[in-house]
């Protein structure tokens, strides 16, 4: 029996780990060894070195799950790594070479994240921390989540550090690997134009666009995540390469 590869999952700004629970419910119960990622949300770079630190102390085949500034970090880690069989983006930013997570929301029209972040200064003063008002945290980011999960999510989440949003992209892995999208059509931090282009120039093996779905569409739609992780693992196992 082929092995299956371990999923690992990668949260982005302004969540945390515990954003996938619903997904890793569902692929443990479907056997998969799943790792939910911490991401250190310092920088692009620093992020997703780290990122292919944790990748090397797994063994065996790997799919990548990403959500918002998470993708970043995988196509950088997976970069050279033959063991990295699929990436799926979840809302997740699939930047090619020189582009910026701002560069790419800014594409077209509809993102309005700038109007809802709160800034603190980062020791020595050359960059700042940007968090989501929690007043406004349910509408710009998980208006499709149940109030009482919106409201612990906005208080628990995870800043970003503001440059990391502004340093472009040294790799692409989607340009090697084969990857699958999901996203919401209401998505507000990255608009569902920018989703659908990424998509396309990534060449997604199969793109699901969730009506009214949100930037956190994975919480309330966890079984279309996993369904789409497992047609990844799938696609792309040992028996499925011998077969082609």
């Amino acid at each position: 029996m082929a092995t299956k590869p371990t999923i690992v999952l990668v949260h982005g700004a302004f969540a945390e780990s515990s954003s996938w629970n619903g997904v890793v419910d569902g692929l443990l119960a479907a056997g998969f060894p799943v790792l939910a990622a911490a991401n250190p949300l310092r920088g692009v770079k620093l992020d997703s070195d780290y990122l292919a630190g944790v990748l090397e102390g797994i063994e065996g085949p790997l799919v990548l799950v990403a959500h918002s500034y998470g993708g970043i970090m995988i196509g950088h880690a997976a970069e050279g790594n033959d063991r990295v069989r699929a990436l799926v983006y979840v809302g997740g930013f699939a930047p090619d070479v020189g582009e910026s997570g701002v560069a790419l929301a800014g594409k077209y029209e509809g993102g309005t994240l700038g109007e809802t972040l709160v800034a603190f200064d980062l020791p020595g003063g050359d960059d700042k921390d940007l968090y989501i008002v929690q007043s406004a945290y349910r509408a710009q980011f998980a208006a499709d989540v149940p109030q009482a999960e919106a409201a612990r999510m906005a208080a628990t989440q995870r800043p970003i550090a503001a440059s990391a949003l502004n340093e472009p992209a040294t790799a692409a892995a989607w340009r090697s690997v084969p990857s699958w999208f999901l996203f919401g059509e209401l998505d507000k931090n990255i608009p569902a134009a920018v989703h659908r282009f990424m998509a396309e120039r990534a060449g997604s093996r199969r793109t699901v666009e969730v009506p009214g779905g949100s930037h956190s569409v994975a919480i309330p739609e966890a079984a279309q995540v996993v369904a789409l992780v497992q047609e990844a693992a799938l696609a792309t196992s040992d028996a499925a390469a011998s077969a082609r």
